[in-house]
């Protein structure tokens, strides 16, 4: 079934061309910030029993490369066109 210019300019708008690129910039961010977040300011309060007093540190920084990683490919990729 082929798809027709119709079809194919409305899943453009509503999606949008870089949809993708879009959510991968977002999403590399918010894993960036929570993460190091976590590394600089652990929460004080309201600690349920096994919870950890801090998130463990080289993990939450090798995460919030890959975060920092992704973002930065995903803003490269939009700049580039």
């Amino acid at each position: 079934m082929a798809v027709s210019s119709r079809d194919a300019r409305l899943a453009a708008m509503v999606l949008g061309e870089d949809f993708i690129v879009w959510m991968l910039l977002a999403l590399g961010a918010a894993m960036f910030l929570g993460n190091l977040m976590a590394v600089v300011r652990p929460r004080q309060a309201g600690q349920a029993a096994g919870d950890l007093e801090r998130a463990p540190r080289g993990r939450s920084i090798a995460m919030a490369a890959l975060g920092l990683v992704v973002a930065i490919a995903a803003a490269g990729s939009l700049i580039a066109g």
